[in-house]
């Protein structure tokens, strides 16, 4: 059994999993908190407070007057800012970590796309860490949108994606980072990604003038885009959008 010192490996797992959980479904009966706490030795009233001692740390809650538990130790917020300072390097260690405590190689735990994966080698291991780590943003962001899109609300997963808000291609440092996603359905996500729509620094969707001129009356635009112009998206539980990405995609991205 594990000591009552929660270790730095532990608390990356934990973090791990708190960054993929929503923020709802941090207790006991939670069967990822039951299979975290299998894995390090602890029990799940342990493990799931722990996640309430990082969410304390957690700035968007802060904001929502949800305090989280106190009495966190100086190593949880050691690791809070080492993987808000670091996604890339921090995010991949935690899922290496997974994987060595199951025994499972980390494309299974992961469950990324290996099919056309190289052999072996350098290019295995870059194209694998990228995978691991869109995957890992993937479920950050989705989670804590609570796995609904930010603007219609929609809920199947299957239709939902993690937008990046400034392009994986401009910004290296915050590319896993899910203060630099949103939620999004396919189609809005298609819209966002090609500056038809954006989400301004108050949180507001804003359509693009250009589609607005030439399709006054296109019913189904009014029904997927038109309709939400104005509006305030549906707030994460946590990782707000920062607004400086916001502010990028508003000045770079959209067409005004």
């Amino acid at each position: 059994m594990a000591t009552n010192k929660w270790t730095r490996d532990e608390l990356i797992l934990a973090f791990n999993l708190y960054c993929k959980i929503p923020f709802g479904t941090i207790h006991i009966r939670n069967p990822q908190i039951i299979a975290l706490a299998k894995i390090l030795g602890r029990t799940p009233s342990a493990v799931s407070w722990k996640l309430a001692n990082l969410a304390s740390l957690d700035p968007s809650l802060k904001k929502r007057n949800i305090a989280g538990a106190s009495h966190g130790g100086k190593l949880d917020a050691e690791i809070w800012d080492e993987f808000n300072n670091n996604w890339d390097i921090l995010s991949f260690e935690s899922e290496r970590l997974l994987a060595e405590k199951t025994g499972k190689p980390i494309e299974e735990v992961t469950e990324i796309e290996i099919f056309d994966l190289p052999k072996a080698g350098k290019e295995r291991e870059t194209v694998v860490k990228v995978r691991v780590n869109q995957s890992f943003f993937r479920k950050a962001v989705l989670a804590a949108y609570d796995f609904k899109c930010c603007i219609t609300g929609l809920g199947i997963p299957e239709l939902l994606n993690a937008s990046h808000i400034v392009p994986w291609s401009k910004d290296e440092i915050n590319r896993v980072n899910p203060r630099n996603g949103l939620c999004l359905n396919a189609i809005h996500d298609r819209a966002f990604d090609r500056g038809l729509l954006t989400i301004t620094p108050e949180f507001k969707i804003k359509i693009s003038k250009s589609i607005k001129r030439d399709n006054v009356d296109d019913s189904a635009l009014q029904d997927f885009l038109f309709r939400y112009d104005g509006s305030e998206i549906k707030m994460p539980t946590r990782f707000l959008p920062d607004a400086n990405f916001l502010k990028y995609h508003n000045n770079s991205v959209f067409r005004a």
